[in-house]
């Protein structure tokens, strides 16, 4: 009779932990089925992503009396994903050339002319990229992964 409990148990425990490996498995398939579709999509909606960063990011007012003129994008993405929401994130290096406003705090400044490095970051939401024009100042893409460590991890 004790037996029979004891192998009862451990088939119980046995089913219990493939039906684990399983559902985590499935969950990490879907992950990596979203990630290649949303990839692609940034791939394809590239151009438009980018203009809509310039246009959303220069409409800010940030920052305060510069104009934004240019922006030169890298070829490479960096991915990550939210730790905490598992939103996606799409970090491109930027080269951002700015104008001071004419009479403007910023006008007597002579490094106004000088190009920035920054990161422009674009997020997926639900079923597509956008972007709110945030610009990661002084860190290209894999350093402003770093620097949101505690929020952001690399995906591969």
């Amino acid at each position: 009779m004790f037996q029979n409990g004891l192998i009862g148990a451990i088939i119980g425990v046995i089913t219990a932990a493939g039906g684990y490996w399983l559902v985590r498995r499935i969950i990490a398939v879907r992950r990596e089925a979203k990630l290649a579709a949303a990839r692609k999509q940034f791939a394809l909606r590239r151009e438009w992503l980018e203009a809509d960063f310039l246009q959303t990011a220069s409409s800010t007012g940030k920052p305060r009396g510069l104009t934004w003129i240019d922006c030169d994008f890298s070829s490479e993405v960096s991915f990550a994903r939210d730790r905490k929401s598992g939103e996606l994130t799409a970090l491109v290096g930027v080269t951002i050339q700015f104008e001071a406003i004419e009479g403007g705090c910023m006008e007597d400044v002579e490094a106004v002319a000088n190009r920035k490095a920054a990161t422009a970051v674009f997020r997926y939401e639900g079923s597509g990229w956008s972007t709110d024009g945030r610009a990661i100042f002084n860190l290209n893409p894999v350093e402003a992964i770093e620097y949101y460590r505690s929020e952001l991890e690399v995906v591969d």
